[in-house]
């Protein structure tokens, strides 16, 4: 059945495109069908713009989060597909041999269900992305069966059958392992920050890294004993695609064959123009990329070989393998607003994760009604697709959607910052999470410049950019959305939309401190005089928003301290790979606060309460 499933798709896809028409409802579609125009020759997609697509100017009084992808799961019998829904605050349930909505659980608000996992009991465990903790469903009964506190930032959940325990990984970097049948952690590891997604190997435990693509063997002593990391690409014409790059931001990590198959971006480390659609890397390209790429690695006791981009695949968040091993799904929600243009992709392993001829891997794409967030397959190959808005599940038989129900949570600012452009590059590119990819960039017009994180919001931190050169935010949008961007023009309410949702935006909840009382010696430190941190970052937001030359190679602009240690490396130009390293040789010495005169132990002060913050 899987497989007549998957050749009449294809088959769906091939007569779409050799007719010209996209019709309605699902069309599978190669992706060279909805090719764009060159970056910089005009704005937008097809000759649409961002602003033309999306539709009238949306702003709910709740900001909706941004998007994380994994939200989705089918049962093991696959009957039952599970879907947890960040924007409602809640988990449906959806009959799949019948494509009926079974019904769903209201949680907390604010909750932000995430991950979810099923274990051998009949149960879902779900990660609360923001309420710290793990409730578990009972799926029959769509019941809840517990809540319990995990840890301040739970990400990534797994079950152990062997041990009948859940893994549950932390942003702040907390590895927690809880019984399945409930009742509380029995063991806490302290890892590193940014931890994401976590998956059963053997004997062993293989948890990703978000922002560093990073992927971390656990031994069963909870030792680090491992670390994998997509292979860096080569850059230049010789390269095929022309912009090649390094690897980071790992949206989603599976078990795959011989590990883990990861989801990840690989930015350009060649210099970018900062020009009329600079950020579309080298526009001539046959892989159709910008500056930041979306690739599948396979990471584990094999060789690591060099991916090739996906073609024309903006923000991919979300990845699915199949029950076979033999094909990968891909959510890219980025290309959403535009029609004719794929936001689903569906191939083989080895195309998509080999390294090819030219570079890049062309995936055909099926087309889904409603941004799509997460994909899944069922146990005999069918993938089921998640949208958001509309909350949707699709499935690739050509079956009607099946609607999940909810309040609109459709915001223009969100739509605006998780889409493509026009330069195939979006806002969340670079931006992940509303946060920052922890990038260094090569500018050729100033040299290297860290991406600055959204966290605390934009509000009141006019000029932009490290050098202050962008005195509002319109201004901001213009010059980088519009022209950099590839963007074009957008509405004075959309740009007003855009502010409003990426002011929203706040960093994880940090980890309760180790040892408060260095947090408190700290925080005296930071507001003494003689110590001189308070005199410019100071204030609500903890700055004073003056562009100045502290010894770091210019002027550049004081940045809000919030949350700062989710924003490593430091420095305008990330010479400072921790917090510690900001009071080393690249920090400015005292031109950037007194602190030579700090013994080590009261720097440890310092950095315990920065990490707070």
């Amino acid at each position: 059945m899987a497989t007549s499933n998957r050749r009449r798709w294809v088959l769906w896809g091939l007569a779409g495109a050799l007719g010209g028409c996209t019709g309605s409802g699902q069309v599978f579609v190669p992706v060279e069908a909805g090719l764009a125009v060159d970056a910089g020759v005009a704005p937008g997609v097809n000759g649409i713009t961002l602003g033309a697509a999306i539709g009238p100017t949306q702003t709910p009084e709740v900001p909706p989060p941004p998007i994380s992808g994994g939200t989705l799961l089918v049962t093991r019998d696959g009957l039952v597909a599970v879907a947890a829904d960040p924007d409602r605050d809640r988990v449906w349930f959806v009959d799949l041999p019948g494509r009926v909505l079974l019904g769903g659980v209201t949680l907390e608000r604010g909750d932000e269900p995430g991950r979810l996992v099923e274990d051998d009991a009949g149960r879902v465990h779900v990660a609360l992305r923001r309420g710290g903790a793990v409730v578990t469903l009972h799926v029959a009964t769509r019941a809840i069966v517990a809540r319990r506190p995990a840890c301040a930032a739970p990400r990534g959940v797994a079950f152990d059958g062997r041990t009948r325990v859940l893994h549950v990984a932390c942003a702040g970097g907390e590895l927690v392992t809880l019984p399945a049948d409930g009742g509380p952690p029995t063991r806490t590891l302290r890892l590193e920050r940014d931890l994401r997604d976590v998956i059963v190997d053997g004997d062993t435990l293989l948890v990703s890294r978000f922002r560093a693509a990073e992927l971390l063997r656990v031994g069963a002593d909870g030792s680090v004993t491992e670390r994998l990391r997509p292979a860096s690409s080569p850059e230049g014409r010789d390269a095929g695609a022309g912009i090649g790059g390094q690897p980071g931001v790992a949206w989603r990590a599976v078990a795959g064959p011989g590990g883990a198959v990861m989801l990840h971006q690989r930015s350009q480390t060649q210099p970018v123009r900062a020009e009329s659609g600079g950020y579309g890397g080298n526009g001539d390209s046959p892989c159709r990329a910008g500056i930041v790429q979306s690739a599948v690695s396979v990471l584990g006791r094999r060789p690591t070989v060099v991916a090739p981009a996906l073609s024309q695949v903006v923000l991919a968040v979300d990845v699915a393998l199949s029950p076979d091993g033999a094909s990968v799904a891909v959510a890219a929600p980025g290309s959403a607003p535009f029609p004719g243009v794929g936001q689903v992709f569906e191939g083989s392993l080895s195309a998509a994760a080999t390294a090819l001829v030219g570079g890049c891997a062309s995936l055909p794409a099926v087309h889904v009604s409603g941004q799509a967030v997460a994909v899944a397959y069922s146990p005999d190959g069918l993938l089921v697709v998640q949208t958001r808005e509309p909350a949707t599940l699709q499935v690739r038989d050509g079956d009607a959607a099946v609607a999940l129900g909810g309040e609109s949570r459709e915001d223009t600012g969100h739509t605006l910052f998780h889409s493509n452009a026009g330069a195939f590059v979006a806002c969340a590119s670079c931006h992940p999470e509303g946060g920052d990819d922890g990038r260094v960039w090569s500018f050729h017009q100033v040299g290297a410049r860290r991406t600055q994180s959204l966290f605390g919001g934009l509000a009141g931190m006019a000029p932009f950019h490290w050098d202050g050169d962008m005195t509002t935010f319109p201004r901001l949008v213009e010059e980088v959305f519009g022209r950099r961007m590839n963007g074009g023009g957008l509405r004075a309410d959309q740009v007003a939309a855009l502010e409003r949702w990426s002011g929203a935006q706040s960093a994880p909840r940090a980890a309760p401190p180790g040892d408060p009382a260095a947090v408190d010696r700290g925080a005296a430190l930071f507001a003494e005089a003689s110590v001189g941190c308070a005199s410019c970052h100071g204030g609500a937001r903890l700055t004073n928003n003056a562009t100045v030359d502290v010894g770091t190679g210019g002027a550049f602009q004081v940045p809000s301290l919030t949350g700062v240690a989710w924003r490593t490396p430091l420095m305008h130009d990330g010479c400072a790979p921790t917090l510690r390293d900001r009071f080393g040789a690249c920090g400015g010495g005292d031109r950037h606060g007194h602190t030579s005169q700090l013994a080590p132990a009261q720097i440890d002060d310092l950095v315990a309460y920065l990490e707070t913050l």
